[in-house]
């Protein structure tokens, strides 16, 4: 079902639930690439790219944009989500090899 076909809460609810499970999903996904990440890279000091940090926020806020959704919003959500990443990367390159 589309939302625009929703008629009660309860539909809404069970859709926004189904997507969050979705979403975790794929954030377990992007957790595993900076596994992969913190195992690949050479240094500690490779973990922080402030170029491709920027990169990725600016392909998702057009992403967001091209498909009608707000870019503003979209982009301070994964200002949050990269650097969260990045902790994350470190501590497990940390881990890995400290």
């Amino acid at each position: 079902m589309k939302p625009e076909d929703y008629t009660s809460m309860t539909e809404v609810r069970a859709g926004v639930d189904a997507l969050d499970r979705q979403l975790v999903a794929l954030l377990d996904q992007r957790f595993a690439h900076m596994r992969a990440a913190a195992r690949i890279k050479p240094d500690r000091g490779a973990v922080r790219d402030e170029a491709r940090k920027r990169q990725v926020i600016d392909n998702v806020r057009a992403e967001a944009e091209r498909l009608g959704a707000p870019g503003d919003v979209i982009a301070e959500l994964w200002e949050q989500l990269v650097e969260a990443s990045i902790a994350y990367e470190m501590a497990e390159y940390d881990r890995t090899r400290g």
